[in-house]
């Protein structure tokens, strides 16, 4: 695999090996030796799987303790994936970043504990696998609403973007800033 650059730390893109011929492909898609070289050093103890359709925006959403990392992926379609640097002290606090991950890139993105997450469905479906560091827990759900002006995300402008009603009402991020447990590594 391929560790492509990010801009803000801890955001992991990775490109597989992808091996095909006329019968189609192979891509090793986890291999736990080989992920703490490329900078995933979280132990994953939950997989997601999530179908939607276009312009299904879900995010952008976190846990707050013990927070949660997640290795993603669009096994089927394609989605404009966005991470949010949520750490006090960090250089790139408010700050995003986004990258189109997709069946045809088979690209997959690391979000460490720290950052909201969130994609849109660029394709007319598609499906989307989380690897997640912690199991989900309600209590400690929470989220920051995908459209702060503040925060700025470029969302592609052509698209209908629908999102649930708890996306829909999520606080910006200046509301709930100061209750964030995240801090910047030093």
């Amino acid at each position: 695999m391929e560790v492509l650059p990010t801009r803000l730390a801890g955001l992991v893109l990775v490109q597989p090996a992808v091996h095909g011929d006329d019968r189609g492909f192979f891509a090793e898609t986890w291999r736990a030796d080989s992920w703490p070289a490329a900078g995933v050093d979280a132990e994953f103890v939950q997989d997601n799987h999530s179908r939607s359709r276009k312009g299904t925006l879900r995010g952008m959403h976190f846990q707050t303790s013990p927070g949660q990392a997640k290795l993603v992926r669009c096994a089927n379609g394609s989605v404009l994936d966005v991470a949010v640097d949520l750490r006090k002290g960090s250089p790139t606090w408010g700050e995003w970043e986004a990258h189109e991950l997709s069946d045809k890139n088979m690209r997959q993105f690391y979000i460490p504990v720290g950052f909201a997450h969130g994609f849109l469905v660029l394709s007319d479906e598609a499906d989307f696998t989380y690897r997640c560091s912690n199991y989900y827990d309600g209590a400690t759900e929470a989220g920051i609403a995908w459209n702060d002006p503040d925060v700025g995300i470029d969302w592609p402008a052509d698209i209908d973007i629908l999102v649930s009603d708890r996306d829909r009402e999520a606080p910006s991020l200046a509301d709930i800033a100061d209750s964030l447990p995240f801090t910047f590594p030093s």
